[in-house]
Parts: C-alpha cells; structure tokens; sequence
C-alpha cells in the first residue's frame, strides 16, 4: 500500500501509512478527502485564484468531535496545519501546500434565538446565511459587505461592515465561542470562562485555535433600510471626495458612507457611455428610515453631477449582496491597506491618481468609514486594537490572468507606498495578503505582547501559524 507523504511543522516531508490515513477517515462523521479523489480539486480552490495550493489531506468536518479529531491527527503527524471557514480570506491561509486543511465549510447552521437576541453561528456559515437566518426575525449583527465571505474569518479578525458605527465591531458583538485548541480539547470562551482566550479570538486572527461555534447579540435592523449608490465621474473626484470627507466627519451614527474608485460596472442605472469609465461611487446606507435617507442622499448629490444613482428603501439582506457580482470567486485578488485617523489633501491626491490608471477593470480603491461605536472601547478591550482608524482604504488589485500580475502587483504597491505617510500605521488583519508578515506589529498593535502570552498558553508548539501568524518563539 503507498505511502503519502505530508509536509510537516520542522519543515521536512514524512510518509504516512494509508492504513493510519483510513484509520483517521473512518473516525470521521465528515469526510477525508485525498490527491485523486473526486472531491479534490473543488476542495482546494479558494475565493482568490492567486492560490494554487495542493494539500495532502482535506478533512471536511460535521461535528465538534471532527475537528478534534483533525487537529490531534496533525498533531501526532506534525503535519502542517490549515482551517478553512469560508474560504474568502485574501492571503490564502484556509489552504497548505503538502498539509491537512481542516474544511469547515459543512458546518454552516444557524441557530436564532429572537427573544434573547443571540444567534449561533456554526464556523462554516457565510454573511449570506447569518443574515438570512437573523433577518427572519428583523434582527442583524455587524458583518462585512460581501454575502459570500465566512463569519469565522471575518469574526477572529475584527469584522466591520455597514452597522458598525450604530453597533460596534463584529468582535464587539461576540458574547461567547466554542475553541479547540492545540491539544484537541474544547474551550468556552466567555467573559467568564477562558477570558484570555475570548479576548484574544476577538482581532487575534485563527492563532489560537478552531472555533467550532459563535454565539453573537443581535440588533433590531430593517427588515428594509435606506441605501444605494451615487455614481460621479473620476473628474469631479476632488470634489466629490472633500464632499465626502466633510460629511463623514459629523454623521449620525445609524448612517454610513463609503467611497469608491473604479472603472464604472454595466449598472442599469447608469448611461451605456459611462460603463468602464473612471467613477467614483459613494454608497449610501441608513437605518433611521426613508426620510432620513433622502436627506442624505440629496446632501451627497450635491457634492457633483451625478452620472446617476439607485438610492431607496430595500431589504437589508438584498443590500448585504449587492456587491457579490463584483467579488466573485475565481479572480485574482492582490490587496494592500492602510488604516486612516482622518482623510488629508494628500490621501485624496493619491487617490485619485492612482484611480485614474487602474490596471485592470475590476480593480478598485474603496474607504470605508468606521468610528462611531466601533471607537468606544479602549484599545485593549479586544485583541482589534484599532480604535482610532475613522477610515479603511482597501486597495483592490484584481484581474482574471496570471500575465497581469506583474502590472497590478506594482500599482497596488505603489499606491500603498505613496498613502503611507498620511497613514495612522496600523492596518486590518484581514487585509493583509500573504507577503505582509512583517505588519503583524502593525496589525496587533499595542496588543502584540498580551496576544503572544496568551498563544504560549494555548498553543506553545505554534500548531496555527497558516494565519498572521504570533509566533510564541518570538
């Protein structure tokens, strides 16, 4: 019978047994999925086709006990080890070269408890199912804007989104979770249970464990709210982006604006000779109600002449998807961020230069507005430490071809090195694309040496390093 070999934590690659590899399959409720399986080639692709990543085993998990199961296994075969939720995260980490992916993507259930307002979220389970299972009830909890992106991911990082000023950070939002940790035991992480863990799972990324169950407190949200696009040309962006900028430095906390860059999509509401011309979209959202919104959205008119617009009254889980089509799997996708305390002349001169040579039509520059509840709590309330950034810049490198990468590698780079010095320094984890490990200081911040004490407790041999990683050898 032929051995397989695994790629393990030393660095070298080892033979496993396929007597031990079956042996491991059959204590799963889920499945074990190998090189030559069906399955395999489906189970290894990601959201960002830049990964092209070949794992020795992918173990699709149904339960709590499968995930253990999976992480002794690696541990006893010192493979590396890669956990994948949603499989959305831009450096690729849900996906080991020669490792063991441990593939939650089957444990998506949704369990929604509207009188005490909580939800139980399984780490499988995406923005489109939390929201669909919450909105049942008129109830939602801050996630991020793209349906398809997993709530763990997104949860361990921070997680911002469009009720993030009325309601905080997802992490802000998160009451307890269920880990397995490196030694194959679950921990409850709480306030009053595992309280370093709880604290450090909330902004220190996948570094100490699986979480195999979210519970989250949910908000009162639509089920209709205000919100839309204003689409102006590139060449009115100076005024439209100072427009910007005075408006989001006073705005009512249930409101939010973004601002973004790009070449202009078919929308139905715009003329057919703007497709694919430079534009710059402000994309409205408001949970104070029609009127509310229409006052916003006349302000924002007046900051241009608009190329046109889709502003109104619609279900918050209809706009929850209304960016999928732009961020669809199977492109590839090279981003840089920074975190901003305020928008100076110079970031907006950056900008707009660097928006008007795009180098591919789906590329794009976004910033989102953040603050509000989300800058309440001190910095050293969660892992996230990033309390002051009012804004996030997004640079959004994506193109279909491997040809373009050299070309769209070089302008997001460029434009990172040219915002940095308005930039507070700091920088969202979940942005950062696999090259950047040497940001996690400015990704953990002031909270890096809690969080590296913290992973000495729960994983000393650095079992989850497929991640920004806080190395406790460090």
């Amino acid at each position: 019978m032929p051995a397989l070999e695994v790629a393990t934590r030393s660095g070298r690659v080892v033979a496993l047994d396929q007597k031990a590899v079956r042996a491991f399959g059959e204590t799963l409720d889920g499945q074990l999925i190998q090189p030559g399986d069906a399955a395999y080639d489906d189970a290894r692709q990601i959201w960002n086709a830049m990964i092209d990543r070949r794992p020795a085993l992918i173990a699709r998990c149904a339960s709590s006990r499968d995930v253990q199961r999976a992480v002794a296994f690696a541990r006893e075969s010192d493979a590396v080890l890669a956990v994948r939720g949603g499989g959305h995260n831009i450096a690729g980490n849900a996906v080991c070269d020669g490792g063991l992916v441990v593939d939650l993507s089957a444990m998506k259930r949704v369990d929604v408890d509207p009188g005490a307002r909580r939800a139980r979220v399984g780490p499988g389970a995406t923005l489109g199912d939390f929201d669909a299972a919450a909105q049942r009830h008129g109830l939602a909890t801050p996630l991020g804007i793209n349906s398809t992106t997993g709530v763990a991911g997104l949860t361990l990082g921070g997680g911002f989104g469009w009720l993030t000023r009325q309601y905080g950070m997802t992490v802000d939002n998160l009451t307890s979770a269920d880990v397995v940790t490196a030694d194959g035991e679950v921990a409850h992480a709480s306030p009053d249970e595992h309280a370093d863990l709880f604290w450090a799972i909330r902004g220190g990324g996948g570094n100490f464990g699986v979480v195999t169950n979210f519970e989250f407190a949910l908000h009162p949200v639509g089920p209709e709210v205000f919100s839309g696009l204003v689409v102006f040309p590139l060449a009115q962006g100076r005024r439209v982006l100072e427009g910007f900028r005075d408006l989001t430095s006073s705005l009512a906390e249930d409101t939010n604006v973004w601002a973004v860059m790009r070449k202009a999509p078919p929308l139905p509401f715009l003329p057919e000779s703007a497709h694919g011309s430079e534009i710059v979209a402000l994309a409205l959202f408001s949970t104070a109600g029609a009127e509310a919104g229409e006052r916003l959205a006349a302000q924002v008119r007046g900051f241009g002449s608009p190329l046109g617009e889709h502003v109104g009254m619609q279900p918050y889980a209809a706009w929850q998807q209304a960016f999928d089509p732009l961020l669809t799997p199977g492109a590839r996708n090279y981003w840089k961020s920074h975190n901003f305390r305020e928008l100076g002349d110079g970031v907006i001169e950056q900008a707009l230069t660097f928006a008007s040579r795009l180098p591919s039509p789906q590329c794009e520059i976004f910033i989102a507005l953040v603050g509000g509840q989300a800058a309440r709590p001190a910095p050293d309330a969660t892992a996230y430490a990033h309390r002051d950034a009012n804004y996030v810049m997004n640079v959004h490198g994506r193109w279909e071809t491997a040809a373009e990468d050299r070309p769209g590698v070089a302008w997001a780079r460029e434009f990172f090195d040219a915002t940095a010095p308005y930039a507070a320094g700091s920088v969202y984890v979940n942005f950062m694309t696999e090259d950047e490990g040497a940001r996690v200081g400015s990704a953990y911040g002031p909270n890096l040496p809690r969080l590296k004490d913290v992973k000495r407790r729960y994983d000393p041999d650095n079992v989850f390093r497929l991640n920004q990683n806080i190395d406790p050898r460090a």
